[in-house]
């Protein structure tokens, strides 16, 4: 009989769940250089690297959370903050688009992200001792409205922050103004309206978003540089949905049937702003041009015509929120600095 030869097992623990030391044994280094790999740390050069990670995929090897914590004081997690209802956030693409980007950042760097919604003014208190807790390392937030107290959380709990959307709360004496990121909405509104002025439309009406977020009132103050004297009942005041937008629309065509041209300040509205013309005979473009603002698949290209939008790069806005966040996370402590992307027109058959 032929005598068989098995290599030696390099887990000190057949059977049971594997370990750093076991990990380092595979690979040939000590503990210390193991565990300085799995930690992210410098120094180790790369065929060492590729050792140690094959040892990993080799045995299976899962790291003790709680060790490594101890050990980096990170937990490897991150907070979404969502100021909006849970019904408002699943159904507006707008939000799916920006968590995309977020998740797909985090992703990349290993970092689990933990979605922590507000449903109502209780949940404020929640969500404050979750951030005190040390459950996350730092916490993204994004559509904050006016006088939310989000802000004061953050810094009450010394949690590291960066906003999506211009702040619209000043900044504490002393301090440094909160990293942030977005759009240049000013810029946007004002190039949808001298898009619509280009045409030769004249009696131009502006369906604006809620005033107490940044983003709404930035769009109307573009709306405003290019066209300072507008009569007001050429402006109605929606919320960033279909339905308001509907409604909004309802209300211009009382006030001013004559209106030949409408900038929206999201998709959303004026998908509804659309539905509303087609009710009442009006042709679009013909009788009445139809400017949106963030170009979201799935809405502007889907409408009937296709909508003529103001496009931001929503996704990519949520991948620098993660970015700013976990480059402030990792460096040397200063905050970064606000973020403003660019925004282009898109025209389409509605403008």
């Amino acid at each position: 009989m032929t005598e068989q030869h098995t290599a030696p097992d390099t887990d000190p623990h057949p059977g049971s769940r594997p370990t750093l030391e076991s990990v380092a044994a595979r690979a040939g280094v000590s503990r210390a250089t193991a565990s300085r790999v799995m930690n992210g740390g410098a120094g180790v050069r790369p065929p060492l690297v590729n050792k140690v990670r094959q040892a990993v995929e080799e045995l299976g090897y899962v790291p003790n959370h709680a060790a490594r914590t101890l050990v980096t004081r990170r937990t490897g997690a991150v907070a979404v903050i969502i100021a909006e209802p849970e019904i408002r956030i699943f159904s507006d693409p707008f939000f799916s688009q920006q968590i995309r980007g977020i998740s797909k950042e985090l992703t990349a760097h290993d970092t689990q992200l933990v979605l922590l919604l507000v449903e109502g003014p209780g949940d404020y208190e929640r969500i404050a001792r979750y951030l005190a807790g040390g459950h996350v390392d730092g916490a993204l937030a994004f559509s904050l409205h006016t006088d939310d107290p989000l802000p004061a959380i953050a810094r009450r709990t010394g949690i590291p922050t960066v906003y999506g959307g211009r702040p619209s709360w000043p900044t504490p004496p002393g301090e440094r103004p909160v990293p942030y990121v977005d759009a240049d909405n000013r810029a946007g509104a004002r190039a949808g309206v001298r898009h619509l002025l280009a045409l030769g439309r004249t009696r131009i009406a502006h369906l604006a978003g809620p005033p107490d977020q940044t983003s709404a009132t930035d769009r109307l103050d573009g709306f405003h540089d290019v066209l300072p004297h507008t009569d007001p009942k050429l402006i109605a005041e929606g919320a960033f949905t279909v339905e308001s937008g509907a409604h909004a629309m309802a209300q211009l065509l009382h006030r001013r049937p004559d209106l030949d041209a409408v900038f929206a300040a999201n998709d959303l509205m004026a998908s509804g702003a659309l539905q509303v013309l087609r009710e009442r005979g009006r042709r679009v473009p013909e009788d009445v041009a139809l400017v949106g603002f963030d170009d979201m698949p799935g809405v502007a290209e889907a409408t009937d015509p296709p909508l003529t939008t103001v496009r931001q790069d929503i996704e990519g806005m949520g991948r620098l929120m993660a970015r700013l966040l976990l480059s402030g996370l990792n460096g040397d402590g200063t905050s970064p600095e606000p973020v403003i992307t660019e925004t282009v027109l898109v025209r389409r058959a509605s403008a």
